[in-house]
């Protein structure tokens, strides 16, 4: 049997060397770090200008800051603008120079996994378990060291960095009467808990001019956290050599960190819930997974995306005592997130706030790059006429559709093992068809892939992890770094429109793998 690294003295000498290098380069980067975040009161101020102008944070501040959607009041986005250029210095994220080498990181980041899989994973090399143990940690502490190094280096994106921020004083000052005083808040409760420590973090003068790092800590953690779980379910079902592949590819993806520590959102922390939920219900362990369903859903209303996965398999099981024991533990959890915040006011608001946070965006497309951005009808209001039917009409549609779909595929192999990739479906389908998308919303689609590979071993989820990773990576670069202010209803080019046609060929193909599956499990089976 060939061995790799036969000199274990030496990978180790590396290994401590990188870890020791990032971690080094991560210290002097937070020491010199000097955070562009301004005084309470002009954080105050954003709250106030949400509120003059009847519109909740997000909407205002997270896609109108560089553009003008159709049919908006030219008046209040002048002021709006106005508001902005008073203090853009340090978060206007288009002047971030280094914003090409990205690219040029994933080009060579995705050669060099495909250069690697080749020569050693397909080849059968082999590493020690205890060189596999080090390689893990070591990688995952580098790969910490570093994300917390570039997140010094830009802001984030102003609007969500802004309202957060905002928030997490808000939820530290008094957070029982969060949304009572913080009118500009759409987030669902969760992770105003969050918020809420960091706020109280912040509020110490040591701490404080390190606000915005602390509001990316625990996305960048989360994807640790992912990662690290990807490499024990993968050591559970692959070869020790494919676990750290697996980890390593999701540890320093740049479709991960440019979400969580570039932009500064918390997309990574959602989907860790995600892949718990899914996790736990792939192990049988349902009632429990069922709690972390609802922490999704209690995150963020994507989190309704995922929920059809947790009834197929109450379904597939047809036991009354696990679906009463789910649903009460999803009510529990439910309950205890979102009492805290239920004193004075009305019994409602929490569905309140979900309706009015749905419908906060009624455009076909909000910057996601997918079939009716494809179509023309970014930032196109949803109740306009698209082929006979409206495009919310087509969006809905398209959910219901993709749920019968994925239901289809779930009960021909009747294995909760179909999880992950029924998931995968889910958001693929409904970012790829639905309205009201937003850039960001594919992004639990990286992790997918890599568990619906672990689970399935079928090595066509490993394109589609590549496809993925492109896709979702620039619709985020996009959006982040590109020149959001020539985007609107009509607006075409060979990158946005590329990319949402990749999304949509994607989708299909993840159809076929899955629908082919019956006919070709004996040859996909293979022992990796």
């Amino acid at each position: 049997m060939k061995k790799i690294f036969s000199k274990n003295s030496l990978l180790k000498i590396i290994l401590i060397f990188l870890m020791s290098l990032s971690f080094l380069l991560c210290i002097y980067s937070v020491k010199n770090y000097k955070s562009n975040s301004y005084p309470q009161n002009r954080t105050g101020q954003f709250s106030q200008f949400n509120r003059q102008n009847g519109q909740t944070g997000n909407k205002n501040w997270n896609h109108s800051v560089k553009q003008t959607p159709p049919g908006s009041n030219a008046n209040t986005q002048n002021n709006h603008n106005n508001t902005i250029n008073s203090g853009k210095n340090g978060f206007n994220s288009s002047n971030n120079k280094f914003a090409p080498l990205l690219t040029v990181y994933l080009a060579v980041f995705l050669a060099l996994c495909i250069v690697i899989y080749r020569n050693f994973i397909q080849k059968n090399m082999k590493i020690k378990s205890v060189n596999t143990k080090m390689l893990i940690f070591s990688m995952l502490f580098t790969g910490l060291f570093l994300k917390i190094t570039l997140s010094t280096f830009m802001e984030g994106y102003g609007g969500d960095v802004r309202l957060f921020e905002s928030w997490a004083s808000s939820a530290a000052n008094n957070f029982s009467q969060f949304y009572i005083n913080s009118s500009s808040s759409d987030y669902p409760p969760l992770y105003i808990y969050v918020l809420f420590f960091i706020g109280k973090a912040a509020s110490l003068s040591s701490l404080n001019p390190y606000y915005i790092l602390l509001l990316k800590l625990p996305s960048i953690t989360a994807d640790m956290a992912t990662a690290y779980l990807i490499y024990k379910l993968a050591q559970k079902y692959l070869s020790a050599e494919m676990s750290v592949f697996l980890s390593i590819f999701y540890i320093f993806s740049p479709a991960v960190f440019i979400d969580s520590a570039l932009w500064g959102q918390v997309d990574s922390f959602f989907t860790l819930l995600v892949v718990l939920s899914l996790f736990l219900l792939s192990e049988g362990k349902t009632a429990l997974s069922s709690v972390f369903f609802a922490s999704s859903v209690l995150m963020k209303p994507q989190g309704i995306i995922f929920l059809p996965v947790l009834f197929f398999e109450l379904i597939r099981k047809k036991d009354l005592k696990i679906f009463i024991k789910s649903v009460i533990s999803a009510g529990i959890t439910a309950l205890a997130v979102i009492i805290p915040f239920s004193a004075s006011q009305n019994i409602m608001w929490i569905f309140k706030l979900y309706s009015n946070t749905i419908s906060e965006y009624p455009y076909a497309s909000v910057n996601g790059f997918n079939f009716f951005n494809l179509m023309g009808a970014n930032y196109e209001n949803s109740s306009n006429t698209f082929l006979i039917f409206s495009y919310k009409i087509w969006g809905l549609a398209a959910i219901i559709t993709i749920t019968v779909l994925s239901w289809i595929i779930y009960i021909r192999r009747k294995s909760r093992t179909l999880a992950f990739s029924c998931a995968l479906v889910q958001i693929s389908g409904v970012f790829a068809f639905s309205t009201g998308m937003h850039e960001r919303y594919l992004f639990p689609a990286t992790a997918l892939c890599i568990l619906a590979f672990i689970y399935l071993k079928d090595k066509r989820f490993l394109t589609l992890l590549m496809g993925y990773t492109i896709t979702i990576y620039g619709n985020i670069y996009y959006i982040l770094f590109g020149t959001l202010n020539r985007m609107n209803s009509n607006s075409h080019s060979i990158i946005t429109d590329g990319i949402s046609l990749l999304n949509v060929l994607l989708f299909f193909y993840l159809v076929k793998v899955l629908m082919d599956r019956d006919k070709q499990l004996p040859a996909i089976v293979s022992k990796l």
